[in-house]
């Protein structure tokens, strides 16, 4: 599964991992993300973080 890794303060979200502070199971996939989660570090919105590989 895919890593995207916030470009504010590096948090990584790994889609294997989920968010489970914000209530995000693991195996969620990036674009099923609810359109309000933020970074749980910094609280960046989504398009502020890239694909990585």
């Amino acid at each position: 599964m895919a890593k995207y890794q916030c470009t504010v303060c590096g948090y990584v979200y790994d889609e294997d991992e989920g968010d489970p502070e914000s209530d995000v199971p693991a195996g969620t996939k990036w674009e099923d993300l609810p359109e309000d989660w933020v970074c749980p570090v910094c609280g960046a919105t989504k398009d502020q973080f890239e694909k990585i590989e």
